[in-house]
């Protein structure tokens, strides 16, 4: 049976807003995030790290940031996981270092390499201050080479917020990330098992340089792929990623912000004599 070296859970455009606000009037977007991390926590699974893949707070505001901030540190040492925030096009660089990050406020772009026993993440920062659409940096591109240029022992997941694949969704299309092809130059031959991104609020997976995209979906709400014609949609309900690293692969996992009524439920044990049981059976 093959079990994952490493697991990594992805929240992506998670868009916080201001206490007592919902997002467009109807959405309680931290309620969504909260949710999603309690059940992180209840499946106790140890994940490698909590990765949030931008448009953390959907104005970009100090307030959200501190709102976001506490609510994620409480669950990672709950869980035992670091954080680690990535920035969207929502997000506003000087904020997002102070309150987020509790760092000192800066226009620079939020880069990094982190190394959890073998398996390197790198983040990508393509965000364009001013743009909605996603962009890369000659000195990125560089970097981010360079990072690639030796390999982790279990490989890397690079993880960014502007998908580097198309969306079926025309506007979304408009509003992905440019350079994509010296990115797929980039990654072609290295050990990045997968590239995470975020952005379009639906989940859709391809292909960069021959390594696997996972586009995830947002726990804020659904982007619909199939509305009406001449409609643009949001939903309600939204989503969030388990990332599993195997010896020589990675696969995505859509997992929806909260659960319908059980079909059935069975411990684990049970489960287990049963699948022993019947393998038994059909080898005698």
């Amino acid at each position: 049976m093959r079990k994952p070296l490493h697991t990594l859970i992805q929240f992506s455009d998670v868009h916080v807003v201001p206490e007592g606000e919902l997002l467009h009037g109807t959405v309680d977007t931290l309620a969504n995030l909260a949710a999603a991390l309690d059940e992180v926590e209840a499946a106790a699974i140890k994940p490698a790290a909590l990765l949030f893949t931008g448009d953390l707070a959907d104005a970009g505001d100090a307030a959200s940031y501190r709102r976001l901030r506490e609510t994620a540190e409480k669950a990672a040492a709950r869980i035992g996981a670091p954080a680690l925030f990535g920035m969207g096009n929502h997000d506003k660089r000087e904020a997002f270092h102070a309150d987020l990050l509790g760092g000192r406020a800066g226009d620079h772009e939020r880069d990094f390499v982190h190394e959890a026993d073998g398996l390197r993440v790198v983040m990508l920062d393509t965000t364009e201050p001013g743009s909605h659409h996603g962009d890369l940096t000659d000195t990125q591109i560089a970097w981010l080479r360079e990072q690639l240029a030796s390999p982790a022992e279990h490989g890397t997941i690079l993880a960014l917020h502007h998908p580097p694949i198309p969306s079926p969704l025309e506007i979304l299309e408009m509003l992905t990330l440019r350079r994509y092809a010296e990115l797929a130059d980039v990654v072609r031959g290295t050990d990045v098992r997968l590239v995470v991104a975020g952005h379009a609020h639906h989940a859709t997976c391809g292909s960069l340089g021959g390594v696997p995209v996972w586009v995830a979906p947002a726990t804020a709400y659904t982007a619909d792929v199939l509305a009406p014609a001449g409609l643009i949609r949001g939903t309600a309900g939204g989503g969030y990623t388990r990332i599993d690293v195997y010896a020589d692969e990675a696969t995505a996992t859509f997992v929806p912000v909260g659960r319908g009524a059980p079909v059935y439920e069975l411990d684990v044990e049970t489960l287990r004599r049963y699948m022993a049981e019947h393998s038994a059976a059909a080898q005698a």
